[in-house]
């Protein structure tokens, strides 16, 4: 067992709106959240002001301390003000990913009891369907211009109503309920309470240094846990301007780095492999970047190494956790990406604990510097899954114990480093073959842009490493054989690719994970 260097840190007893805008008033007119596209800015105190507002208005309309609202919405400046005042309203979020269909977004609403809404007019009908599918809920409100039948929450900052002041036991209450698949099954409603979102920025404050001056890109998903944590919630909480995209297109994406003059980028491995490999970038000025931090899915070293290279940075530092974990556990210092080994995704942060379990008896840990399951315990650990309690016995242990369903080992110095999923582990005539390891390999062939790997079964029933591949749009000519060799070139003999198919795209989910459940319907 380990247990993180730094001192503890107190659980933080406040509801998330207090723990992050709770110094709003010193900030005053900084600006807090910039749309990268039309430039319109929200400052620290309009910020607070606007948030106060509409939690008055959506109580007024009968939101309660108990209910739950449907945030659905892609990345806009409105997104935190309307997820501030939810919460001071009383109710929990239940964050919905923009491109849900309606049948997906009614399954959230109906597992979550959701009874209001807030979307975009873009949106709205999506959001109709899904209300009428699930039934129960109240209202649909509208982030911008509200159609005829609707109401803007922008119309509720004339409230006139008093400003609500309700009872949060941030211990019990749940401040968010995104929904995560977990290990394994269908996608379950995480419970996060205020204290454990709260406490897990205090944990994070104690590693990154963000404060005023600092801009920060949002755009990763903030209905995505990392997004939630990284790109809002801590910015906003120290001062720093956040600049909102709505989706991640490279030259958006780079165009806004050089226009706003951004300093710290926290994003997925996909953006890196962009920003290492795409020639898009050498016509950006990306020199006001310090930093660039890569979570939600494993990135290997030396992608980052070349993406570091390209920009003139130090070395791309990475974050560990998952949305359970509300969502850090895990994370390279600012200070220290210069001096991390390569790979690593971070030491413990405050307050945290880890064990590395043997992949053969998970009933003992593993031995010095061997892979095993990783299982954390700390206060950032979620209650529990919502109205699932076998999920949630299955997932935290009667010692506390949170099984991630991750494969890691921990050096001596304490670095922890994630080899892959459990469950995505291939098992080549009893030895195991890492996807993210042979992911890592194909993406330094010069003719490959990306590539995913799942284990199929051949003719003779043995479990074998499948690529999909994606060409770079020079190497049109790039073939199965020449794939297979550069792979057989450079890895033992069990780890060989045996099958490779080229397509246009790899499935990922918005935090950048590979869906891999995509890829076997292929086979």
């Amino acid at each position: 067992m380990f247990r993180s260097e730094y001192a503890d840190v107190d659980p933080v007893e406040l509801p998330i709106h207090e723990a992050v805008l709770g110094r709003a008033a010193e900030f005053g007119e900084a600006p807090a959240l910039v749309d990268g596209v039309d430039g319109t800015t929200l400052t620290y105190d309009q910020l607070d002001r606007f948030h106060r507002r509409i939690a008055a208005g959506l109580t007024e309309a009968g939101v309660r301390k108990g209910d739950v609202l449907a945030l659905h919405s892609p990345n806009t400046i409105a997104f935190p003000t309307a997820f501030y005042a939810a919460t001071r309203a009383g109710a929990a979020v239940t964050t919905v990913h923009p491109l849900a269909t309606a049948e997906e977004f009614a399954r959230q609403l109906r597992d979550s009891a959701a009874n209001w809404i807030v979307t975009v007019s873009p949106l709205l009908e999506t959001a109709r369907e899904a209300a009428e599918r699930a039934g129960g809920v109240r209202e649909i409100f509208v982030c911008d211009t509200a159609p005829p039948g609707h109401r803007s929450v922008i119309d509720m900052l004339g409230s006139t109503a008093p400003e609500p002041e309700i009872d949060i036991d941030p211990a019990e209450d749940v401040a968010v309920l995104p929904y995560s698949s977990g290990t394994t099954g269908i996608p379950k409603g995480v419970m996060l309470t205020h204290r454990s979102v709260a406490t897990n920025l205090a944990q994070l404050a104690s590693t990154v240094r963000i404060g005023p001056g600092d801009r920060i890109l949002a755009v990763l998903p903030f209905f995505h846990i990392y997004g939630l944590t990284a790109l809002m919630n801590m910015p906003l909480g120290h001062g720093a301007t956040v600049v909102v995209l709505p989706r991640f297109d490279l030259d958006t994406f780079l165009a806004a780095i050089e226009k706003h003059r951004i300093t710290g980028l926290f994003v997925a491995p996909p953006i890196v492999l962009a920003l290492a490999k795409h020639p898009a970038v050498e016509q950006y000025d990306l020199s006001s970047l310090e930093y660039v931090l890569s979570s939600a899915a494993p990135l290997d070293a030396a992608l980052a190494a070349a993406c570091s290279t390209r920009l003139g940075l130090p070395p791309v530092g990475q974050a560990y956790g998952m949305t359970e974990l509300s969502p850090g556990t895990h994370i390279v210092p600012l200070d220290d990406m210069s001096t991390a080994p390569p790979g690593t995704v971070g030491r413990l942060l405050p307050s945290t604990e880890i064990r590395i379990l043997s992949l053969d008896d998970p009933d003992r840990d593993a031995d010095a510097d061997e892979a095993g399951e990783i299982v954390i315990r700390g206060p950032q650990v979620m209650k529990g899954y919502l109205g699932n309690p076998d999920a949630t016995a299955a997932m935290i242990d009667e010692d506390g114990w949170l099984h991630t369903g991750d494969v890691g080992r921990v050096d001596a110095d304490g670095w922890l480093f994630v080899l892959d999923r459990v469950k995505e582990l291939i098992k080549y005539k009893g030895f195991q073959v890492a996807p993210a390891e042979l992911e890592a390999l194909l993406l330094t062939h010069p003719g490959v842009a990306d590539a995913a790997v799942i284990g199929v079964y051949n003719a003779d029933n043995n479990e074998v490493p499948h690529a999909y591949v994606v060409r770079q749009p020079s190497a049109t000519h790039l073939s199965e054989g020449e794939v297979m060799m550069y792979v057989a070139e450079r890895v033992a003999p069990y780890k060989r690719v045996r099958q490779v198919t080229f397509i246009d795209g790899v499935p990922r989910a918005a935090s950048g994970k590979i869906l891999r459940r995509q890829l076997r319907e292929k086979t």
